[in-house]
């Protein structure tokens, strides 16, 4: 449902502030403002995106946990797409993103809401226990000398 809302709500917010901004200052400042942005954003992100590549491949190097470098970049991934996107609203929510702080805002909060809320994961019944419960079934096709290498092994 909240989904459903953003879907809506975000392009009629747009569609006003276009209106706003536009009837303020004119129609061509408008447009060369959401191109500037859209320029800008994608500099911010290709640059903050080369950071925090180094950063993942530092955590992989030194065996530490990659999960806030991954989600840095999922966030920079995030605002590159937002600021592509023609608009105020969502140039304002992706420049945010690219600030590192308020990234580490967003991602204490999705941390606290995950401790928070209870997650049950579905399992799949016990294996039958018996005289078959170990039996895989396949099928299988002999092979003579003669035929050459499977090509499962170097030969």
């Amino acid at each position: 449902m909240r989904l459903l809302l953003a879907f809506i709500a975000v392009p009629l917010i747009e569609i006003g502030l276009f209106i706003q901004i536009g009837g303020a200052i004119g129609l061509w400042p408008t447009l060369v403002i959401v191109l500037l942005t859209a320029i800008a954003g994608t500099w911010l992100v290709r640059s903050q995106g080369a950071q925090t590549l180094r950063n993942l491949q530092s955590s992989f190097q030194n065996t530490k946990d990659p999960t806030e470098p991954l989600a840095h970049g999922a966030m920079i991934l995030f605002a590159g797409a937002l600021l592509l996107t023609p608009g105020f609203f969502t140039d304002a929510v992706g420049f945010l993103l690219l600030f590192p702080p308020f990234r580490m805002f967003v991602m204490h909060n999705i941390r606290s809401r995950l401790k928070n809320s209870n997650i049950n994961f579905k399992t799949s019944p016990a294996r039958p226990d018996g005289p078959d419960a170990d039996v895989i079934e396949g099928q299988f096709k002999p092979v003579s000398p003669e035929d050459g290498p499977s090509g499962w092994t170097k030969d």
